[in-house]
């Protein structure tokens, strides 16, 4: 079935300033989300979800409250809500899989909801006008995978690419880098993040190692679960971790002008995380079992057995 905006048939192939131009009630989502100051969330009930990663819960959870992700230059991040069930998922995409990702973020919703009544709504949001254009491509590539979805899937957030782009100092730089959803109402609004717990290191050389999309959330057991990973050890670790900071964000990063202060120093702690564990199997899950996770009270992560 198509994609919606306002119960209408959408042309995909158009860009993403002619649907917007479409609809008073997306121009006017798309201008109040980057008007809005960026809220910083804290750990108590948040659950951050990095790039390549999704999580999906239901207004029941009494851990999570409220999902996340950050520092998106040309990735995407993805909110799917059903308004009968309330089931939320929140994902980090950046076109490595672009079909099979949305497809998993489409089950990860319905496998939660048990009720025929309401609706599918999709908040999509992030890219910028970068050099290399792989935010339209991904902004594409979204908008065509959720148009080929066997339901119906109503637009009612379109922030990307051109609509989510200013300019500092002549340069193309993301409005909204950050981006949360209030689980239990299903609101969305620009953030930042204080929590990027639990195994933050781990999640992000998983990546980097080139791992693909994972579901990291639980909502029956109200738990976080890694892996297990495994990866091929990388060449020239070394030569990398000594690099200065202008050619770690050259050959790392799709958009080097644009990443935020702290992505070198991201980055550089991934690639120590591979170095110091090449057999992660052996090293990391020696059991060959997920590390689990329980938010606590107190909005820490308390490691569990499994």
């Amino acid at each position: 079935m198509p994609l919606l905006v306002d119960s209408r048939r959408i042309d995909v192939s158009l860009a993403a300033a002619r649907i917007l131009q479409s609809s008073a009630q997306l121009q006017e989502r798309a201008r109040n989300l980057t008007s809005q100051p960026a809220q910083v969330i804290g750990a108590n009930g948040f659950l951050y979800v990095q790039q390549r990663e999704l999580a999906a819960t239901t207004p029941g959870d009494s851990s999570i409250s409220i999902l996340g992700s950050e520092d998106a230059t040309t990735c995407h991040i993805v909110v799917l809500r059903h308004t009968g069930s309330g089931a939320t998922c929140l994902a980090h995409l950046d076109g490595s899989d672009s079909e099979n990702e949305v497809a998993a973020i489409i089950q990860a919703v319905e496998s939660l909801t048990k009720t025929t009544e309401g609706r599918l709504e999709l908040h999509l949001v992030g890219g910028f006008n970068d050099q290399r254009q792989l935010s339209l491509k991904l902004s594409r590539q979204l908008l065509k995978a959720f148009h080929q979805q066997a339901k119906d899937v109503h637009l009612v957030t379109l922030c990307v690419t051109d609509i989510n782009d200013r300019k500092e100092d002549g340069i193309h730089l993301p409005i909204i880098y950050g981006l949360a959803v209030n689980v239990k109402t299903g609101e969305i609004c620009k953030a930042k993040f204080e929590d990027r717990q639990p195994d933050e290191d781990l999640r992000c050389a998983y990546i980097l190692a080139g791992g693909d999309m994972v579901n990291i959330y639980d909502a029956e057991m109200e738990q976080v679960n890694i892996g297990p990973y495994s990866w091929m050890p990388l060449p020239n670790m070394e030569f990398w971790l000594h690099q200065e900071d202008k050619e770690i964000l050259d050959y790392f990063s799709t958009s080097p002008e644009a990443e935020p202060p702290h992505f070198v120093q991201h980055m550089k702690s991934s690639l120590q995380y591979l170095k110091d564990n090449p057999r992660p199997q052996v090293s990391v899950f020696p059991d060959g079992k997920p590390r689990s996770y329980k938010k606590q009270a107190d909005g820490q992560w308390e490691r569990i057995n499994n």
